[in-house]
């Protein structure tokens, strides 16, 4: 099965104060090999992007009512009479407030939901393929050993 990946460019607002933001881009990514999980990267003017991983159904949900706790928070609004998505982000490096349009998120989250539809995520991951060969026999496990005997053959009294 090969790894489907989604991708969107798209600029964000990092929120400074009610009057003040700056523009950040941003990517996109989901991996049908990774089907719980949307990847964002921000291009942040530094040498490292900061990357941030969390669950696609939280986005999912964000778009229409506010979803999350803890270290991701998502929840829509408008500014400046157009639809948003509000991104709160929170580590022990600080906090951001980012600004998305909702449009275009909502399309890229489209294009995820018809990669893989909700709830055939763990069908993805193939866990039961992973398990059948892990617990299969190797051949090795079906050769006798040296000679063709046994621990128990080596025993006086045929106990191992």
């Amino acid at each position: 099965m090969t790894d489907t990946v989604v991708e969107r460019e798209l600029e964000l607002n990092l929120v400074l104060s009610p009057e003040r933001s700056v523009p950040v881009p941003a990517r996109l990514t989901y991996r049908t090999a990774d089907p719980y999980a949307v990847h964002v990267v921000f291009h942040v003017g530094s040498d490292f992007p900061v990357r941030w991983t969390f669950a696609r159904e939280l986005l999912v949900e964000g778009v229409f009512r506010p979803s999350g706790g803890g270290d991701v928070r998502v929840w829509p609004s408008t500014s400046e009479g157009r639809g948003v998505v509000l991104l709160a982000l929170s580590s022990p490096d600080g906090d951001a407030l980012l600004e998305a349009p909702s449009s275009a998120v909502s399309a890229w989250l489209e294009r995820t939901l018809r990669a893989v539809p909700p709830g055939t995520e763990a069908g993805m991951l193939r866990i039961d393929d992973g398990l059948a060969e892990l617990l299969a026999p190797a051949a090795a496990d079906e050769r006798p050993l040296s000679g063709g005997r046994t621990p128990a053959d080596d025993s006086p009294d045929g106990e191992v």
